[in-house]
């Protein structure tokens, strides 16, 4: 799960950024307004986004980000406790609010079920024939059996189930995967995929490359 947050304040973002990675996100951080417009065309599956932002407010973001056509779940992260302001976030577009100070637990917890209504299944379990992945855990089993998925393995075994049947093309994959400060080289994702592959034998669902297209997860 890709994610961008959108926070000025360089201490808590740090903080924020190393616990949601410890989560298993896959997280993009800026600290202003204009590069997080400039970012909206990454395929994020949330965006956390603080108001007081140093050069143009969050709730511009926000409307900006709507009037382009953005639909990403976003979610408003800020010190206005204001009710006025809560309406406001919401009214023009935001899915869900929460105050600082905040345990990064709830926000975490809060990121997962945005990205879950998003993809149009609000279960915390995605289920395609025997394998059983847990998304809030990111824990995966085939069969009772635990596969033992790395951060980014689960990633690209979670983005394939749920597109069982489909195409999901390199490019998506490798947007989904990899975020702008992670190294990657030309066959970073086919090694994951790989070892995805190798981790759901001999009796889970089958991942078929297809040349030139992408990759498919056989339902």
């Amino acid at each position: 799960m890709r994610l961008l947050f959108v926070e000025d304040d360089e201490a808590l973002g740090r903080g924020v950024v190393a616990f949601l990675r410890s989560e298993n996100f896959t997280v993009d951080w800026v600290t202003d307004g204009e590069t997080a417009l400039e970012q909206q065309a990454e395929p994020y599956s949330v965006i956390v986004l603080d108001l007081g932002l140093p050069d143009i407010s969050g709730l511009d973001v926000l409307v900006r980000l709507r009037r382009a056509g953005n639909r990403t779940p976003l979610l408003i992260l800020t010190a206005r406790d204001a009710l006025k302001d809560r309406v406001s976030g919401l009214d023009l577009g935001a899915d869900d609010y929460m105050l600082k100070p905040f345990e990064p637990e709830e926000l975490a917890a809060r990121v997962r079920a945005l990205a879950r209504r998003r993809g149009g299944d609000p279960s915390p379990t995605l289920s395609v024939g025997n394998l059983t992945i847990d998304r809030n855990g990111a824990r995966a089993y085939v069969d009772g059996r635990d596969l033992e998925l790395r951060r980014r393995e689960h990633t690209v075994l979670l983005v394939l189930a749920a597109n069982a049947g489909k195409i999901v093309t390199r490019q998506r994959l490798i947007g989904e995967v990899f975020g702008h400060d992670d190294e990657a080289g030309p066959n970073a994702l086919d090694v994951y995929v790989g070892r995805v592959r190798r981790k759901l034998e001999p009796n889970g669902p089958k991942i078929t490359t297809l040349r030139g297209q992408g990759y498919l997860l056989e339902p």
